[in-house]
């Protein structure tokens, strides 16, 4: 029995007509032989789960910098509950639900160590530029390995909207239109409530006019953005907030960029962080060779730039492997008995 037909003829039957059908892709880069259980693109999100660069997120920055209390966003818990709303809005709109939590999962592999601080630092020192978006495209295709080959292989669909979940292009798919939605409704929310935890806000700091339209609670919230997203784009050839509850939404994302994401709080740690990167950074510029082995041995017989092999060791690395990293290249150590 294949199930993957079976799944992909529900698929046909259930799915709005504006959905991505898992027999229709558009492929992968390079040729497969299909699975007999999985549709592509749950293939594509069991790839993303199982790399080594998935793991990591666990240790990368949300919003606060390794943050001591254990109930602070990480840049894991944004990426599940960025898949979890994308679900329900999938669901709710009759869209590959599979193709959504792929792309979901996926969204910020190649987010780097300490947040936004860190992205904008190696967009500074590479020549080239750095951004998130692009360096998760980088790490499905050449950085990750599946099989003993290079990248993971997935399908068109996912690849663009893993790359267009930010910026100024809409993914070609309503799938990576739902995500690009559920990361903003995302990280809004659980970043106001990260920021009441740490005492950078009070809930009455709130913009009065937004909360009266979204709600004055984190769920009432979240529940009322996904409502309007759905009601405004049932049957529709795209995805979007009506016009009030996205007003809303921006005046919260204004607050929340005026008052926590710039805030002396937030960024009190950025210089060090800063430091830490554009360091490293030099360092390797001037000893190549202390690099790892093992990630050198990634861009052999390639036309490669230094700089990009720096930027994709340095992305890759989580907040407190590049803090260790740090201590053991700049600090003095005590002499050892031989």
């Amino acid at each position: 029995m294949n199930m993957r037909l079976r799944i992909e003829e529900i698929e046909k039957k259930l799915l709005s007509p504006f959905a991505a059908l898992s027999q229709n892709s558009k492929g992968r880069r390079f040729p497969e032989e299909k699975c007999s259980v999985r549709t592509d693109f749950q293939r594509d999100r069991d790839r993303i789960i199982h790399s080594k660069s998935f793991r990591r997120l666990k240790h990368k920055t949300q919003v606060f910098i390794a943050p001591e209390g254990d109930h602070y966003r990480t840049r894991l818990t944004h990426t599940l509950e960025v898949a979890q709303i994308g679900r329900t809005l999938a669901r709710a709109l009759r869209l590959n639900e599979d193709l959504v939590e792929a792309i979901a999962l996926g969204h910020d592999l190649g987010h780097t160590p300490f947040g936004h601080t860190g992205e904008r630092v190696l967009n500074y020192l590479n020549p080239k530029g750095f951004k998130h978006n692009e360096q998760s495209i980088r790490i499905v295709d050449f950085l990750e390995q599946k099989d003993d080959k290079r990248g993971l292989n997935l399908t068109y669909e996912v690849r663009d909207g893993i790359r267009n979940h930010t910026g100024s292009t809409k993914p070609q798919t309503l799938e990576g239109q739902v995500v690009r939605l559920a990361d903003r409704i995302a990280y809004i929310n659980h970043d106001i409530d990260d920021a009441i935890r740490a005492g950078v806000i009070k809930k009455e700091d709130l913009p009065k006019e937004a909360i009266e339209i979204l709600g004055n609670s984190h769920g009432e919230r979240i529940n009322n953005m996904i409502f309007d997203i759905i009601n405004n784009s049932m049957e529709k050839n795209t995805i979007a907030m009506s016009q009030e509850v996205g007003n809303a939404t921006n005046t919260l994302r204004d607050f929340m960029f005026e008052n926590v994401y710039l805030s002396k709080k937030a960024k009190s740690e950025e210089e060090k962080t800063e430091y830490i990167i554009e360091q490293l950074y030099n360092y390797y510029l001037k000893n190549n060779n202390a690099l790892p082995k093992e990630h050198l041995e990634i861009y052999k017989d390639m036309d490669t730039t230094i700089e990009d092999i720096i930027c994709d060791y340095l992305a890759g690395t989580t907040d407190r492997f590049i803090i260790n990293l740090y201590y053991n290249i700049f600090i003095p150590k005590p002499w050892q008995k031989y």
